[in-house]
Parts: C-alpha cells; structure tokens; sequence
C-alpha cells in the first residue's frame, strides 16, 4: 500500500506523525506532502523535528493559496498514483489535497471527519464538509461527528476511531524532568498563570477582537503567557493602540511561538486556558486543565457540555466573568482509548489497500 499525507499545518503535523508512527510498523510506504501553508520555523520545521515526523518528500511554499495548492499537488499525484491520499483536519491544505485526490479518483481518507461549527462563515467549515463530501474513508473523532455526518445522509465509509491528539498527548507529553526544565525557561515555575493563544484569521486581523481579549486578560489575578502567532503579530505590529494596551498590560507575557512538547507542558501546568483555536480545546482537556474559547460556536461540543470549556466569544466582560466562576468538570469518554492512529491503519488495511 502507498499513501501521499498531504499536511500544511502546525495540528496536522501533530496528527500525521502520530498516523505515521502506525503506518511504519505496519509496513505502509508514506510519502509526506507538505503544502507550505505554515511555512516559517517555529510553525512548522520545529514540529517535524520534535515529533520525529518524516521529512516531506516534496515542500510546495504554496503559503494560503488553495488553488496553487491544487494546481500543484495535481501533478504531484498524477505521476506517484498512490492507493490512498491521507488528509487531517480543515485547512487549505486538507481541501486541496482532497480536491486533487477526487480528480483523479484516488480514494481519499479524511482524518477528523464530521466536525461541525454551524457557522458558515468560517472558511474551516466550507473545506471540512467539502472533504467529507469527497472522502471514501469518514475517521470520526467523536459520537457527534458520526452523528453529524448521519443528519447529512451519509451511510458508507463513516468511522468512529477516536481522536489521534489524544494519542499524541500521550505519546508526547514530557517526563517530569523536562517539563520543570520548560517552566523555568519561562520563569513560572510554582506559579499560577494562564496560557492564551490567539491564531483564527477572525480574531487575528481584527484589531479590536484582540483589543477586547487583551483588556481581559490584564484584569485576571495571574500571569499569561502569550505565544504570538505569527498572523497576530503582524496585525498587532501595525496598530499603535494594541502596542499600548500590551505595554499596560503588566501581567500579560509575550513569547515567541512554542514548539508542541512546551505547549504541552505550559497546559498541563496553567490554571486556565484561552484560546479560539479548535484544537487546543481538546488539549486542555486531555492535559485536565479548563479552557475558555474565544469564539462563539465551537466543534468540540462534547468538552462544553461536560464542563471543561466556556463560550464567551471576543467580549471583554463575558471573558472576566468566565474566569471568574468555577467549571463543572465531568469525566468525557468519547475521544478513544489513545490508540486511533492504530484503528486507522487497521480499517485501512482491512478495505483491501
């Protein structure tokens, strides 16, 4: 069997070195993929490099542009014919790989199926339901997502395998010594703080999104470490009046973006997790720390509805109330046992590839 994982994104290659650790042992020829749509250091070579990701085969510099990325991967695939093409989550590079893959009728595996927002004017909404509609193979993370999938009228190819970050966790969360070894790096060691992050196009090139997060967190009790993604940076550098709410903001600690094993770590030791990110949800989660998600919808529903995570969307004051109350955290049983990646090479090799 060969499969091509096309892969463009600092969560997709979390999820394919996990995938790919399985593919190995059960003799599968992978061939990597990588789109360029995270491109520079600290968002993407840093990964391979910590994960033991195997290096690409071919590296496109497409940055986000999804049809260069199709025009690309076309020829790519044309020539290889793989039995499989992989794709993870719901960016650019996830779409255009699967748009490349349905042309040639080369059966697509769509890792992370049947994840729902509801807001359609998120552009990971549009390329999730469009790679489902042209997936063989549907690996659902959560009950919901099967049965999302379900309401759509789907019947064929849908897989509840479980979520390959929770394996990731697993595989990768540092020993005892490493983590304290990371907390001293950023000087929290035996110290309350909280973690933030801010990456999603619609907060990041908002001004006042960030503004209004920012006036939040300067009033929590503790400090938070902010690793600045790159998009952020780039809007906050072009604003004067972000630049003076940071200066104000004394507890507020800019760092430059981190690698996955120390946002592990910075997770499992905060007090408190903001972020609009989907995929830190479940992070937090599986490192037992509660999250507040700066959005007003989320994928992740089941982390909600036990109590792990809050909705507050960009508003100043529901973010500082949030904080300010207890979670009811319940116990969540529907993301696996931590061995997706497994069941995934499984019910591949099982469908006669």
């Amino acid at each position: 069997m060969k499969i091509i994982t096309v892969i463009g994104a600092r969560p997709q290659f979390i999820k394919a070195a996990v995938v790919s650790r399985a593919m190995q042992q059960a003799g599968i020829e992978e061939c990597i993929l990588h789109t360029g749509q995270h491109y520079d250091y600290a968002m993407s070579e840093l990964f391979f490099s910590q994960l033991g990701l195997p290096a690409p085969k071919w590296h496109l510099n497409c940055g986000n542009d999804i049809t260069l990325m199709r025009e690309t991967i076309l020829p790519i695939l044309r020539d290889e014919r793989p039995d499989i093409v992989l794709v993870y989550g719901d960016t650019y590079s996830t779409l255009a790989g699967a748009q490349a893959a349905h042309d040639l009728h080369i059966p697509i595996a769509h890792v992370e199926a049947g994840l729902r927002s509801f807001n359609d004017t998120m552009p990971e909404e549009h390329n999730r339901i469009e790679t489902d509609r042209m997936a063989t193979w549907l690996f659902c993370p959560t009950r919901t997502a099967v049965d999302n999938l379900h309401r759509e009228g789907y019947e064929q190819g849908i897989y509840h395998v479980g979520d390959v970050m929770l394996d990731a966790a697993r595989i990768y969360t540092p020993d005892e010594s490493t983590q304290l070894s990371i907390l001293q790096q950023y000087g929290i060691v035996s110290k309350s703080f909280a973690v933030a992050t801010i990456h999603r196009a619609s907060t990041a090139e908002n001004e006042q999104a960030i503004r209004s997060i920012w006036e939040a967190l300067a009033q929590l009790p503790y400090e938070v470490i902010l690793p600045l993604h790159p998009h952020t940076a780039k809007t906050v550098a072009a604003s004067d009046v972000l630049q003076n709410t940071l200066a104000k903001a004394e507890n507020i600690h800019v760092i430059e973006p981190v690698g996955y094993l120390e946002m592990l770590v910075l997770e499992r030791h905060a007090k408190l997790i903001f972020t609009d990110s989907g995929g830190i949800q479940k992070e937090a989660f599986f490192q037992g720390t509660p999250c507040i998600t700066l959005r007003e919808e989320t994928e992740w529903t089941e982390t909600v509805e036990a109590g792990w995570n809050k909705l507050t969307g960009i508003d100043t004051q529901r973010i500082v109330q949030a904080a300010s109350e207890p979670f009811a955290k319940q116990p969540i049983m529907d993301f696996g046992d931590g061995k997706c990646a497994q069941l995934i090479i499984e019910i591949l090799c099982q469908n006669g590839y």
